[in-house]
């Protein structure tokens, strides 16, 4: 009895470890995510992407560029997408009803050590965490807390008082949905153009994105949406949001300002 159980938990064990990735930021700095689609969609904490070079190591060793599509600090979830497909997606388990006491497993990667398993119970389940009584490490944040079937239930985000605390399911899919709008695929920097004038400074841009069909380029600086001038970081996310049909993105580039057209369809017109 006791034998088969450890067959089946091992085999649980390996199969979210297949759906665990590594997420180096810059050039120290280690974590965790969780394939989440397999068309390359990567959930993680938001502590661990805030480098603006992240690159994502699958369990079989592969590496890939990546670039941040949404990013909240006040909930810690990031989403990150990599050039990849049929990548191996976690089972995703919304559980209302977790019981206090039942087995949970955690995978990640503690200590730069790739696809370690720590097993314990759940302590405490309510809707804004769920605390388990198992032992994280750094390294380990932004991966899977799963429960004996290997379903993913939480992204494990920090300990408290030695035990650890993973963000619900519900909160994450909340995260994504009001993530699904227009998203380039780039990684930005704010920059200060003048006494009053404000753009987002191009650093990186995802192949097969938006921002590669339309042509934009590393260097590029975004400086208005809809003929509004972006005044803040997030004025970016703001107009696209409210914009639903042909959307002008202008452009400094070299000096000269210009306007990409984006439509849904992601016809462009250039002028």
């Amino acid at each position: 009895m006791i034998t088969q159980f450890n067959d089946e938990l091992s085999a649980v064990a390996a199969k979210l470890r297949q759906s665990t990735v590594k997420i180096k930021s810059g050039t120290t700095s280690v974590g965790s995510g969780v394939i989440w689609q397999a068309d390359g969609l990567i959930i993680t904490n938001a502590h661990v992407a805030t480098s603006l070079q992240l690159t994502v190591e699958l369990s079989d060793g592969r590496e890939f560029p990546a670039v941040r599509s949404h990013f909240d600090p006040q909930q810690d979830l990031a989403a990150l997408k990599i050039n990849a497909t049929n990548l191996n997606t976690a089972t995703l388990c919304d559980r209302d009803q977790l019981r206090v006491g039942e087995l949970v497993l955690a995978v990640g990667n503690p200590l730069a050590n790739s696809g370690a398993v720590t097993i314990g119970i759940v302590h405490t389940h309510h809707p804004q965490a769920v605390i388990a009584d198992l032992q994280l490490y750094p390294g380990n944040s932004g991966g899977p807390l799963a429960d004996c079937l290997g379903r993913v239930v939480g992204i494990n985000t920090m300990i408290v008082n030695n035990l650890a605390v993973a963000i619900p399911i519900a909160t994450v899919n909340r995260f994504l949905s009001n993530s699904q709008r227009l998203q380039l695929g780039v990684t930005l920097q704010p920059v200060v153009l003048g006494r009053r004038s404000f753009g987002l400074l191009v650093l990186s841009i995802l192949p097969g994105s938006v921002a590669e069909n339309v042509g934009l380029q590393i260097g590029d600086v975004l400086v208005g949406v809809s003929g509004r001038s972006l005044t803040r970081p997030d004025d970016l996310a703001k107009y696209l949001h409210q914009t639903h049909l042909s959307i002008p993105l202008q452009i400094l580039r070299n000096g000269q300002q210009f306007v990409v057209y984006i439509t849904r369809k992601n016809v462009v017109e250039v002028r």
